[in-house]
């Protein structure tokens, strides 16, 4: 999507090797109209896959996450990275890396959000190392579904995120995707 790449020459930051700053519009501060567009590509690239819900990790990935179950007239299913006293005790879990904080979460579900009967589209802001997508196809999955693919808003395509996904059998859209990073900063689309 040439005008994600756009906005983010124009407002993100890239700091060599391997991050890219996006706050401005995606992960700090949310552009509504900016994320309607996005919301209405991915739509558009999975709309012959008869979706029934759109599902996505908490936070960054909401905002897009939203437009697109939105535009294809679905609900929108948020894993839980940490326990609430709110959220059902009754939760299917399993174990993810943050390629970005450098921790290990519980990615957990509450039970009866998705079953055998849905056919599940995944999307978040970033694809870096694949850890976070690999564990929300293996937490849909323990549900029983199946998955119509992994949509990213930006993939760093220098690391191993879109091969681990593929790898599964699971079909990758990034709208964005990053060949690299120099030492000056300047982010490059393949």
């Amino acid at each position: 999507m040439k005008a994600l790449e756009e906005k983010i020459l124009a407002q993100g930051k890239g700091i060599y090797p391997d991050i890219i700053q996006v706050g401005n519009f995606i992960n700090h501060q949310v552009d509504p109209a900016f994320m309607n567009e996005i919301g209405e590509d991915i739509a558009k690239e999975f709309a012959k896959e008869a979706i029934t819900k759109v599902v996505t990790i908490e936070s960054s990935g909401i905002a897009p996450a939203l437009m697109c179950a939105y535009k294809l007239g679905v609900p929108l299913i948020i894993l839980k990275k940490k326990a609430s006293r709110n959220l059902s005790p009754n939760v299917t879990r399993t174990e993810v890396t943050s390629f970005t904080k450098g921790d290990v979460y519980d990615l957990s579900i509450a039970d009866g959000l998705i079953d055998e009967n849905d056919h599940v589209l995944i999307v978040d802001d970033f694809l870096a190392n694949g850890e976070a997508g690999t564990g929300a196809i293996r937490l849909i999955r323990k549900c029983h579904a199946t998955i119509a693919g992994f949509a990213a808003l930006v993939e760093k395509s220098f690391q191993p995120g879109r091969q681990k996904i593929t790898d599964q059998g699971v079909k990758v859209y990034a709208l964005a995707r990053v060949s690299e990073i120099t030492p000056d900063g300047t982010i490059k689309f393949l």
